[in-house]
């Protein structure tokens, strides 16, 4: 029993010692590496005195060499160091070359150094300085033969990926005794002979299973002891508790070196985290953020964690590289409700339903040929625009509710002005105007249940409910449309069809196997209503405020204009190709004021590393679009409204380059940009060609943004219109 002692001690004390490694040490390896230790010596001291011969031999060669070499010392000369040095010679870095006793145990130290496991032998010695100099040569002699024993040469010369022990500074000098360039050189040193040194060497699995073996021995020799059970079982037991506690470290430590940390970020408050201290802007506020804590950081927004994305790397990382990962959307309480419970486009989670409504959306309603066949509802509502307007000719105008006004009649037009004509559908598009401004003033509120979602089915504030009674006056209207539609006859040929009788027939055709329902129609009809007007007039407005902000720019529009569509005729959608400057007009003002700062919060459908930082599972994940199209490192005078910048470049609206992408990227960048880019072109042409705009006397343009679910203008731009077309019958 003492000698089992003995050798568990040896054991535990090599555990101990793995867990103060060096500061460059690979902390997995030197676990492994001491266990390794702890079974060579109980190997060593159960078998023959293998370490006393191989030092009997190592230091007949040391003794030989140091002879030779002093033999030599007579005729030394001087010779520049690039003739003096084998190509490949590690050391030649340092300038002058190292004394010959100094050189053989840096060459004895540096056989593992390009190995994975050894690597801290060589970095052990990097950090130390010069702490000896008369050394007599016995003692660097002593120190060449502790060389030999600590790093068992035996394993290193003959298998370079053996693992060895880390070196202590303590007990070693002989490499600290960097030589200084005073010194004299010597010639090449031949230390070939170190490679050729007839080295015990045990392969480690056998030494492993040997050492274990003679474990076992002492459990199988405890029946034939005196000491009874407690002989027989104690053996076992502190074996098994050493695996155990070695297990449970490997795993903790490879599992703390695995998992990448949380990205940086402002602290909290206990509960409730940084909502008290958020600003309203949350767009100026993340973009301040991020120049404090970098690219990408973390909130926690009481129990939910938020991530922001400041960067277009970044933004790669998150929409492309890990797309599908990322495609959920973070589904707000309010949005879910008035979703139909998350049955639309925007907020149904990623998988066969949201395919096919994006397939529907894509290549049904919104493709070029559907829109072509539904321009006559457009022109008609755009023609209407231009004849409220020309009745205020001289007086100031709201340009912000015109516009509104004119996208959601379009709008609904296209929805369903096959369907709903005359009187019922202008009073229907005035009742949708109202419930949409409620609607996106409810989504744009902190929510409680957003933060605490276990407390979403309580309501605190109360917004769902709100919100549902909205949906109930959308499903009233929606209702009762459809029903008319129905009525008609869904392949009534006569009239111009809508979308609403493409989405009817949809239903009746659809694929059984991921059917198109009644409530996806109607989650689709509402995503049209409420995500297609708002964006679209407030874009409008922005450019509009920027073009009045700049009457050089806005001339140079109108000119651009008045060449291509001509003072006697009105704005139609062919015409619109052919406005480049008009088109970098666009492009510019959604760079400057993007319709979603934020973009659709992102949602993690697991865990993932972004960055350099993990991203847990369900992660509410902000991309702040609007701090990338104003980053100084991508965009020149990021804060001016220049169009020019646009006229040679490509970007466009693809979302495939991450420092422009004012629809989104990825699976879910936004479905509706044909129609949005058709929408903003023509009716921001009309209005410049139509009319020249200038401030109200006295007033200043204020450029403000107020954040929402959607960008608008923190105050309404009125302007003063005057007719430009040349003949009045045109406004007719």
């Amino acid at each position: 029993m003492p000698e089992y002692f003995d050798h568990a001690k040896t054991l535990a004390d090599s555990l101990a010692a793995s867990e103060h490694p060096l500061p460059e040490a690979d902390v997995q390896q030197i676990i492994l590496s001491g266990l390794d230790f702890a079974y060579d010596a109980i190997v060593a001291s159960l078998t023959a005195t293998v370490d006393d011969i191989m030092m009997d031999d190592f230091q007949a060669h040391l003794l030989a060499f140091g002879m030779r070499v002093e033999a030599q010392q007579a005729i030394l000369t001087s010779q520049p160091l690039a003739n003096s040095l084998h190509l490949g010679d590690w050391w030649a870095g340092y300038g002058y070359e190292v004394p010959v006793l100094q050189r053989a145990a840096l060459r004895i130290l540096s056989q593992p150094c390009s190995s994975y496991w050894c690597r801290w032998n060589w970095s052990t010695f990097e950090s130390i300085h010069i702490k000896k100099r008369n050394r007599i040569q016995q003692e660097k002699f002593s120190d060449l033969v502790f060389v030999h024993c600590n790093l068992r040469l035996q394993a290193i010369t003959q298998n370079r990926d053996r693992k060895c022990e880390p070196i202590s500074i303590d007990e070693i000098d002989v490499s600290s005794e960097w030589p200084t360039e005073s010194e004299s050189s010597s010639l090449p040193l031949d230390d070939s002979w170190l490679d050729d040194l007839p080295f015990y060497y045990r392969d480690s699995c056998n030494k492993l299973i040997e050492s274990l073996s003679e474990f076992c021995s002492w459990w199988w020799k405890g029946n034939d002891s005196n000491d009874g059970l407690v002989g027989r079982m104690l053996p076992l037991v502190v074996v098994a508790l050493v695996v155990l506690w070695y297990t449970w470290m490997i795993f903790k430590l490879l599992s703390n070196k695995r998992i990448p940390v949380l990205p940086p970020g402002p602290r909290g408050l206990p509960l409730v985290g940084i909502l008290p201290f958020l600003d309203p802007e949350l767009h100026t506020y993340f973009a301040k953020l991020a120049q404090t804590y970098g690219p990408i950081f973390k909130l926690q927004l009481g129990n939910k964690l938020g991530v922001v994305v400041s960067s277009p790397s970044i933004a790669k990382e998150v929409l492309k590289d890990h797309d599908i990962t990322f495609a959920n959307h973070d589904v707000p309480a309010t949005a879910r409700v008035i979703a139909y419970g998350g049955s639309d486009i925007v907020w149904s989670p990623y998988g066969p339903e949201w395919r096919m409504l994006r397939k529907v959306c894509v290549r049904e309603m919104l493709s070029n040929a559907s829109l072509d066949a539904v321009y006559s509802l457009r022109h008609r509502e755009v023609r209407r625009m231009v004849q409220d307007v020309y009745a205020n000719i001289g007086s100031s105008v709201n340009v912000g509710e015109q516009m509104f006004t004119a996208v959601i009649n379009v709008i609904t037009s296209m929805l369903w002005g096959g369907t709903i004509k005359g009187d019922d559908g202008a009073s229907l598009g005035a009742e949708f105007r109202e419930v949409v401004n409620e609607i996106t003033e409810l989504l744009a509120k902190p929510n409680i249940s957003d933060f605490y979602p276990a407390l979403a089915r309580f309501d605190l504030q109360g917004l769902q409910k709100q919100i549902k009674g909205m949906l109930l006056r959308f499903d009233r209207i929606f209702e009762t449309i459809i029903e008319q539609r129905v009525k008609m006859g869904i392949e009534d040929g006569k009239g111009t069809k809508d979308f609403l009788q493409l989405m009817l027939q949809l239903k009746e055709n659809g694929d059984g196997k991921t059917p198109f329902t009644m409530i996806h129609l109607k989650a689709l009809l509402m995503d049209m209503v409420v995500g297609g007007t708002d964006t679209t007039s407030n874009s409008v407005e922005f450019a509009m405020a920027e073009l009045i902000n700049k009457p050089e720019t806005m001339k140079e529009a109108q000119e651009e204009l008045e060449r291509v569509v001509g003072l006697d005729h009105m704005v139609e959608e062919f015409h619109i190709p052919k406005l480049q400057y008009l088109h970098a007009v666009m492009k510019e003002a959604l760079r400057l004021h993007p319709a979603l700062p934020l973009m659709v919060p992102h949602c993690p459908s697991s865990a993932c590393t972004v960055g350099g930082y993990m991203i847990p599972k369900d992660t509410r994940v902000f991309v702040n679009v609007w701090a990338i199209h104003r980053d100084p490192s991508v965009w020149v005078n990021p804060l001016d409204f220049n169009p020019t910048r646009f006229l040679n470049e490509k970007r466009d609206f693809s979302g495939n380059d991450f420092t422009y992408f004012p629809f989104g990227s990825g699976r879910r960048i936004c479905a509706g940009i044909p129609m949005a880019e058709r929408m903003f072109m023509y009716e921001l042409a009309t209005m410049l060609h139509s009319f020249t705009w200038e401030l109200p006397k006295g007033a200043k343009l204020d450029l403000e943004e107020k954040f929402g679910i959607v960008m608008k203008k923190a105050r309404p731009l009125n302007a003063v219109p005057q007719a430009r077309l040349s003949d009045s019958s045109l406004y007719a």
